[in-house]
C-alpha cells in the first residue's frame, strides 16, 4: 500500500495498425502498475508474451518492464479497466467509468479482424463495448469456453481465452498448449479472413457506429510512436 505505483492507471498499447485486439481485466497490482505497461513484470505476462511470440505478433517472448524493447506486430492489448481493482474483483460503477476508454480505443483500431476476451470479464466488456458503438447482433449468440470462435457476423470474430492468470496456470486449467493454440487460431482467422471469408467493406464503419464522424486527424494511430504507445496516452 506504501509503493508509489499503486493504482496509478494504465493505457493500452501496441500496433495502433493492429488486426488483433486482446481484451484482458485491468492491469496488476505488482506487475503493469509497477512497470507502466500491461501484461509486464509478472507471472501472467510471461505466459501471454511466449504465445503471441510463439504466433508471431510479438517480437520476442518476455516482457519484463516498459524499456525491454518489446513491440506488438499486427496485435495491441488494453483492458476492461484501467486501475488494478482490489482483489480483482471489480465493481460494476468501476467497470462503467473505464469504459469510454475502450470505447474510444475500438473507434481508432479499425483495422481489427479479430478480438481475443482474455477471461469472462474481458470477452463481456469487448461484446457491450461492441453493442454501445451501434454494431449489429451477432448471427448466433457468443458462447465463452476457452478456444471458442464466434462470428460477429461483420467480418469480425471473438475468441474466448481463459485468463492466464496464476489462478489458473497453477492450477493447470490453462496450459501453455491451449494458450499457444488460441493464437494460432487467431493467426489463422487473420490470414484467411475471417470464418466467413474475406470481410465485407462496410464492417469497420458498422463497429464505429452508422454516420459517425471520424476523430480529427491529429489523433488518429500512425504506426509506430502513434498516440497509444506511451503511459498517460489515454
Amino acid at each position: 500500500m506504501g509503493q508509489r505505483y499503486w493504482a496509478r492507471p494504465l493505457p493500452g498499447f501496441g500496433d495502433p495498425r493492429a488486426r488483433l485486439l486482446l481484451v484482458g481485466l485491468a492491469p496488476a497490482a505488482n506487475g503493469g502498475n509497477r512497470t507502466g505497461r500491461m501484461f509486464t513484470g509478472d507471472r501472467s505476462g510471461d505466459w501471454l508474451f511466449d504465445a503471441l511470440h510463439h504466433a508471431g505478433f510479438a517480437n520476442q517472448p518476455t516482457s519484463a518492464h516498459a524499456d525491454d524493447g518489446l513491440r506488438l506486430r499486427d496485435a495491441y492489448i488494453t483492458a476492461t479497466i484501467r486501475c488494478a481493482p482490489p482483489a480483482n474483483k471489480p465493481l460494476p460503477e468501476e467497470i462503467l467509468a473505464c469504459r469510454p476508454y475502450l470505447l474510444e480505443e475500438l473507434r481508432l483500431l479499425d483495422r481489427v479482424r479479430v478480438v481475443v476476451g482474455l477471461g469472462r470479464i474481458g470477452w463481456d466488456a469487448y461484446l457491450r463495448a461492441r453493442r454501445a458503438l451501434g454494431g449489429a447482433p451477432p448471427p448466433t449468440r457468443p458462447v465463452f469456453a476457452h478456444g471458442a470462435a464466434s462470428d460477429l457476423g461483420d467480418g469480425l470474430t471473438i475468441i474466448a481465452c481463459y485468463h492466464p492468470s496464476q489462478q489458473n496456470t497453477f492450477t493447470g486449467k490453462l496450459t501453455m498448449p491451449m494458450l499457444r493454440s488460441v493464437f494460432r487460431q487467431a493467426r489463422r482467422l487473420i490470414d484467411m479472413g475471417g470464418l466467413e471469408g474475406p470481410p465485407k467493406p462496410p464492417a469497420a464503419a458498422r463497429l464505429r457506429g452508422e454516420g459517425r464522424a471520424k476523430p480529427p486527424a491529429a489523433r488518429r494511430p500512425r504506426g509506430e510512436g502513434g498516440p497509444f504507445t506511451g503511459p498517460g496516452a489515454l
